[in-house]
This record gives C-alpha cells, sequence and structure tokens, in this order.
C-alpha cells in the first residue's frame, strides 16, 4: 500500500546500521576498541590495562552486581597463545572493585545505585572521595 514509505524505511535502517558499525570500528587496524561505560546489565565493558585487556559485565542480583571481569593478554606474538583469568565478585551499589595490572595499571569498577549500571571510575577521585567524608 505505501510502497515508498516501506523502502524508505529499510534504507534508513540500513544507513543507521552503517552510521553505527563506522562509529565503532577503530581507525587503525592495531588499535583496540574500548567500551568504558557505563553500562547496563549482561553490557560488555572493554578496556586496555597496560599490556593487558578486560572484558566486564554485570547481572543485578538482589540490588547488588554481580561482576564477571576476564583479564587477558594480547596474544602473544611468540607462540601465537591468549591468557586470560576470569575474576568473579559481588559489589554492594556504589562499592568499586580494583583490577589492577603488573604494569601498575588500575582500572577500578563501581556498582550503580540499585545495580542500575556498572561503570568505569578514576581510582585516583574515589581514594580523595572517601578520604574528605
Amino acid at each position: 500500500m505505501f510502497p515508498l514509505s516501506r523502502n524508505f524505511l529499510k534504507f534508513a535502517a540500513a544507513s543507521a546500521i552503517v552510521a553505527l558499525t563506522a562509529v565503532s570500528t577503530p581507525s587503525r587496524a592495531d588499535e583496540l576498541v574500548q567500551h568504558l561505560g557505563p553500562v547496563g546489565p549482561h553490557e560488555p565493558i572493554l578496556a586496555t590495562l597496560g599490556n593487558k585487556r578486560v572484558i566486564a559485565f554485570y547481572e543485578p542480583d538482589n540490588g547488588r552486581c554481580a561482576v564477571s571481569a576476564v583479564v587477558y593478554d594480547k596474544t602473544d606474538a611468540d607462540t601465537g597463545m591468549t591468557t586470560a583469568a576470569r575474576v568473579r565478585v559481588s559489589l554492594n551499589p556504589r562499592e568499586v572493585v580494583y583490577v589492577d595490572s603488573t604494569d601498575n595499571k588500575t582500572l577500578s569498577l563501581q556498582c550503580g545505585d540499585y545495580a542500575e549500571i556498572l561503570s568505569v571510575v578514576d581510582a585516583e577521585q574515589q581514594v580523595a572521595s572517601k578520604a574528605s567524608r
């Protein structure tokens, strides 16, 4: 009945997908995508932590954040292998978990109020704000 409007909607949807893909694609092949949040349940946080990569997500658990994080080496050029470790922790709202790398880098993940979000926070600001209370 409205073939022009249906074609326009298909074109608009395809254009939106292409635009979103272009925005999230790194500009160079060796750049890795970063997504530091805040994120909702089951959405990933993707971060570089010194010489490591981190993928973290959470599930709401009775008002708490059940956080899972996988820390792994970038693929070893000599062996072609990737090593990984998984960490699971349950955080109360506003609690922070610190993930440290061997080269003195820290990724701080904070559970939001009512376990609605998980976000990366600046560790130095967190320490300063707790000291001033």
